[in-house]
């Protein structure tokens, strides 16, 4: 549910706050006050791409936030799995500051992408405009609509076509790619048997390129660390008289005759007796150490050898030994396909051809479901239809098939519709009427809202093209939705505008040398005298005013039943 709306400096709007209630929320206003702004803000609040100019002031910010609660416990782990995390009592708060042509987006003080605003705002808000109204008139629509209406049981059957046309394309791509000629064949085999054999005789282990590698660096550093290594030893050996070992023997001497004296003294005799064990054990060490360092050339240039092979091996075929392995298995592999050419193709036609005969088997399972789904959803809209004066309507769905099964099945289906007896079945997408497209329209979303668990539906000019019996039968329609969701709608009929639990006038006005909008709620006088305007225009005489309130009381009435 969107509880709050705040909008500032943006388009004619200087600052907004609106609070929305439960159940159906209606905007109305004379024409160019404003209403398509409010619209274009929530828009913008949900992440669409800012228009240009779209901030009153450039030099001040312009801002856009909406505050929603979410109290289903299946939309909040799915918000969840998007990365952003409800409040504690289930409040999202979406904000959009736009300063300078740069747009900051937050969800909960969250710093998210466009991209992530439109990923959780569809899960909570669904808006239909004149826009959306067209894509009844795109076959490729009427699909989505029958699959999000039937998706419980349509997914898991999708999901299998999708399975099964994926490893399908995979096989023939290998089929593809393995068609050549005897010739070509031919070349193929001898320059992979000539690869696997040049990696084979390399013999390489695993990590020997490392150790390999670290011999040769010692080897060809081995004159500059033997030096090194000679220098410290001169200095903590004993082979001159002020090396540490001899001076710490001199030392320990001295000490030997005094420690028997203090018990203090005896102590420190210890240690130092610790340190002369422990600087002979390093020299023993390093003494050893400079002894292996001592090689001829025939091992140097063994190891040099070893490691130009390595490396060459390594350049071909893969930058680590590792890729080199994944390499000579996948040639050994391509080797064995090829050397067995006729029948390892056999073979794969013989799998493409199972694939093949599970995916059309799947296709046809999501056929039948899509069918006993599209009965069920064009029994409900033809109700709705009814229900908005559609007399005699006929309403269907057609399912041709498509030449070849893709992963989203073999359905080729679109909505057809005869909203006159006697009057033939056409394409939904050839009704060119738009009070019936309206109609039609709200009729689509009243069916699917008892599907999905979107908490709110936004309506701008639902109305198009409807006055009289239609009207009042599209205000009742949107009163029996926003039963089960919270409807927010535009309009400029009164028979909707009557229905409202909650009714908001948008109006425009000079400020201080500047236009501004602003919308405000209205109480039961007020929204009477705004319906009362909604029928008599600019004079508002008594008899349109009794006319206002009976048309109040009668929707009082309705929304009861």
């Amino acid at each position: 549910m969107l509880l709050n709306v705040h909008i500032k400096n943006i388009a004619l709007i200087d600052d907004a706050n609106v609070n929305f209630t439960d159940n159906l929320n209606i905007l109305t206003g004379e024409t160019g006050a404003g209403k398509s702004i409010i619209m274009g803000a929530l828009k913008i609040g949900m992440g669409d791409k800012l228009p240009k100019d779209i901030v009153r002031e450039p030099d001040k910010e312009g801002f856009c936030q909406l505050l929603f609660l979410v109290d289903d416990p299946q939309v909040i782990e799915q918000i969840r799995d998007l990365g952003v995390e409800p409040s504690e009592d289930g409040e999202i708060l979406i904000t959009r500051r736009i300063n300078n042509s740069r747009t900051i987006n937050t969800i909960n003080d969250m710093a998210v992408t466009a991209a992530k605003l439109r990923e959780v705002s569809a899960l909570l808000i669904d808006m239909h405009t004149q826009h959306q109204q067209q894509t009844l008139l795109k076959k490729a629509e009427h699909m989505k609509l029958l699959d999000k209406y039937g998706r419980a049981s349509i997914d898991p059957l999708k999901q299998k076509v999708a399975e099964c046309h994926r490893e399908y394309v995979t096989l023939r791509r290998e089929m593809d790619e393995l068609s050549m000629d005897e010739a070509e064949r031919s070349r193929k085999v001898e320059f992979l048997k000539y690869q696997i054999a040049e990696i084979e005789s390399a013999n390489i282990k695993t990590g020997e390129d490392e150790d390999v590698e670290h011999q040769y660096n010692r080897m060809v550093n081995s004159r500059d660390i033997v030096a090194a290594a000679s220098d410290v030893y001169s200095v903590t050996g004993y082979e001159s008289f002020s090396s540490a070992g001899n001076e710490i023997g001199r030392a320990l001497a001295s000490m030997k005759g005094i420690k028997d004296l203090d018990g203090e003294i005896d102590g420190l005799y210890s240690q130092l007796e610790n340190i002369d064990a422990l600087l002979n054990d390093f020299n023993v060490e390093l003494n050893d150490y400079m002894q292996s360092m001592d090689f001829d050339d025939s091992e140097f240039r063994s190891v040099e050898s070893r490691l130009d092979v390595i490396n060459d091996i390594k350049g071909k075929y893969g930058s680590t030994v590792e890729e080199v392995f994944k390499y000579l298995e996948d040639s050994r592999k391509e080797y064995e396909r090829l050397s067995e050419y006729d029948e390892y193709i056999a073979g794969l036609s013989d799998k493409i051809k199972k694939v093949e005969k599970a995916m059309l088997k799947a296709a046809d399972a999501l056929t039948a479901e899509r069918q006993r789904q599209a009965e069920n959803l064009c029994r409900d809209i033809r109700d709705a239809l009814a229900d908005l004066s559609f007399m005699e309507v006929r309403f269907d769905m057609v399912f041709d098939r498509l030449p070849e099964c893709t992963a989203n099945g073999i359905d080729d289906c679109y909505f057809v519709i005869s909203t006159n007896v006697g009057e033939k079945m056409r394409p939904l997408y050839d009704v060119a009427s738009g009070g019936e497209l309206s109609r039609i329209m709200l009729a689509i979303k009243s069916c699917m809202a008892s599907e999905d668990n979107i908490g709110t539906l936004v309506f701008d000019e639902i109305d198009v093209g409807i006055s009289g019996r239609a009207a009042q039968k599209v205000a009742e329609k949107m009163a029996v939705i926003s039963r089960s969701h919270q409807v927010i709608s535009i309009t400029h009929l009164p028979q909707i505008a009557a229905m409202a639990d909650s009714h908001y006038l948008i109006e425009k006005s000079a400020d201080e040398g500047k236009t501004v909008t602003r919308i405000v709620r209205l109480n039961d006088e007020e929204s009477t005298e705004e319906i009362a305007r909604l029928l008599g225009g600019v004079t508002i005489t008594e008899a349109v005013m009794s006319n206002a309130r009976e048309m109040k009381q009668m929707a009082e009435k309705t929304k009861k039943y």
